[in-house]
């Protein structure tokens, strides 16, 4: 089969390689901005102290759902003085997925120690192996601040501080931001660690002792990522009666609007559309969430007009409500007419808005929206803001070069919901170089330079070479991996003892040295008391998952049901299933990370 399939995949890469496949490839449209998040939670007991009222459970059960409805990337990582528990880079794709990510998280234990420096550490490590180069990473870390070492292990502090500062310069140089909030229930917070974490990564440092304070972090960590703005909503004082709050929707290109309703006793709310129907709270483009602390309801591709949200609580309550708007707005400059600047030139800029790959044309987008040229004079360091004129569908200016010197350009535009900012434009006035160029435009922003015609043709041949160079590694990769199948990813492993009630820490064991199959008995380390495990053999899946099949007189479960295995029980990334084993009352708990 695969002999068959490989001239059809050299023909489909050897077309993807042509000069077209290329020019369609540039024009390809991007996508809205996605995030890959890896919360990363302090699980150990000091945490009883400083979070007793588990506002970190919370505050990421929230941020999972201010996340897309589809597309974005979560990870987990609960460390004590190590790694707790770890759930892999999980992309939604429903609300089932949400509902996975709250139930690991109600499902974490307490360790006795804690040991920042290895939750930070792991937490890029989950970055590293399953961010989406398209995406937005970052990690935020829910924590204390404290260090609590084993005084009777040989981890030293000395050895924590330079492993967290390896791992905080990993992240710098990766673009990891660490957003921290600081959790200080016990008055105990080490805010200068944690503070530190995120001035040295490009994140921002929260503290809170309150539940009531997440709406407003979370809105801030979620827009700061995002460059968007938190939308400020009266707080209101509930009588008892529904009271009326206008949600507006600025614009056709919202994605998705997020209105958290924090309040410490239930809330109901009702939902009316611009033109006044009122609308199913949940419905098809409307999700709600809830929980012991918050209501979040997320309107997907709403209407552009003013929305109103009647909310009913309990008299004398104190209702707080947040908003976010996630846009699908790209910001660029168009390409500029000459490929040299000297001294005494004057650069024309003309920037356009892009949403999903095709230019936004709308004038009245860009007239709500104010607009400057920063332009940094490199060799100094003095920064100068120009107004750009928006009276058109378009942002445009001038920026004159008086100096021999290097320049960084590039536009932000702004109105009270979001930014945006274009790529940065450098200018080597010495040389006379435009040494980075533009973001591609399209449509009607202009035709292209002569210089980038002429030079064009070549690159476009130049790249065919090097995918077609690149087809052929494909395919001998292929041919590779078929003749040395094995397996990916890994098998979280602990053990509850069905007589004490005790649970042994997870053990993580890397499924790269086995082939062709391996029974759970080997991954036990062939534990003589527990060979009735032996019964149970994995073999590769596809799609880099595994399947499992169990022999007589043992049985597997999987969300607290036994499972069918007889034809092979397949298990994905952030699966976990239980395997009980009668003869010694132990039962082996797996899951599944890739």
């Amino acid at each position: 089969m695969l002999k068959r399939l490989i001239p059809v995949l050299l023909l489909i890469l050897c077309l993807s390689a042509s000069p077209f496949a290329v020019m369609r490839a540039s024009a390809a449209p991007a996508g809205p901005s996605r995030i890959d998040a890896v919360l990363l939670i302090d699980v150990s007991n000091s945490m009883n102290k400083s979070d007793k009222n588990n506002i970190a459970g919370e505050a990421m059960k929230m941020f999972i759902d201010m996340l897309s409805a589809q597309g974005d990337k979560v990870g987990i990582v609960a460390y004590t003085d190590k790694v707790q528990r770890e759930k892999a880079l999980l992309q939604i794709g429903s609300a089932g997925d949400k509902q996975d990510l709250k139930d690991f998280i109600d499902g974490l234990d307490r360790g006795p120690y804690t040991d920042i420096a290895v939750g930070v550490e792991e937490a890029v490590k989950v970055l590293e192996n399953g961010s989406d180069p398209g995406h937005e990473p970052m990690i935020v870390m829910l924590a204390d601040g404290n260090n609590d070492l084993n005084e009777s292990g040989s981890r030293t502090q000395s050895q924590s501080d330079q492993e967290l500062s390896a791992a905080v310069e990993a992240a710098k140089q990766k673009g990891y931001p660490i957003y921290t909030i600081g959790l200080n229930a016990d008055g105990k917070l080490n805010k200068s660690i944690l503070s530190g974490l995120s001035d040295e990564t490009g994140g921002k440092a929260f503290t809170t002792d309150s539940a009531d304070d997440l709406p407003q972090i979370l809105s801030e960590i979620f827009a700061s990522h995002l460059k968007l703005k938190v939308v400020p909503v009266q707080s209101i004082t509930a009588n008892g009666s529904y009271q009326d709050v206008t949600v507006n929707v600025p614009n056709s290109s919202v994605l998705e609007a997020n209105i958290s309703i924090m309040s410490s006793q239930p809330v109901t709310a009702k939902l009316t559309d611009p033109s006044g129907k009122e609308v199913a709270i949940p419905s098809d483009d409307v999700l709600l969430s809830k929980s012991s602390s918050y209501s979040l309801i997320k309107l997907l591709s709403p209407e552009q007009g003013d929305w109103k949200l009647q909310v009913k609580g309990v008299p004398k309550d104190k209702i707080d409500i947040n908003l976010v708007f996630n846009y699908d707005l790209e910001l660029k400059i168009d390409a500029l007419p000459s490929a040299k600047y000297q001294k005494g030139d004057t650069i024309e800029i003309v920037s356009h808005l892009f949403s999903n790959g095709t230019q936004v044309t709308l004038s009245n987008l860009y007239q709500d929206m104010k607009a400057v040229l920063l332009a940094t004079d490199t060799d100094t360091g003095a920064v100068q803001e120009i107004p750009l004129d928006n009276s058109g569908a378009e942002f445009k200016g001038s920026f004159e070069i008086k100096d021999s010197h290097s320049y960084e350009l590039k536009v932000r535009a702004e109105e009270s919901s979001f930014y945006r900012e274009s790529d940065v434009l450098k200018i080597d006035a010495k040389t006379g170089a435009v040494s980075t160029a533009p973001a591609a435009t399209s449509g009607p922003a202009g035709e292209e330079p002569l210089q980038e015609k002429e030079t064009s043709n070549t690159l476009y041949f130049i790249i065919g070479g090097v995918l077609l160079l690149l087809a052929a590694a494909v395919v001998l990769w292929m041919l590779r991996k078929k003749a040395t199948r094995g397996f990916v990813g890994q098998l979280v492993v602990e053990v509850l003892d069905g007589n004490t009630g005790e649970k042994t820490y997870p053990q993580y064991k890397k499924l790269s040295a086995f082939r062709g199959k391996f029974t759970l008995h080997q991954l036990l380390q062939l534990a003589p008391e527990l060979k009735e495990s032996e019964k149970v053999v994995f073999t590769p899946g596809k799609n880099d998952r595994l399947l499992l099949r169990s022999g007589e007189g043992i049985s597997v479960e999987r969300s607290g049901r036994a499972a069918d295995t007889s034809r092979g029980l397949e298990l994905k990334s952030g699966d976990r299933i239980s395997v009980p084993l009668q003869t010694v009352d132990k039962t082996i708990l797996l899951e599944y990370l890739i």
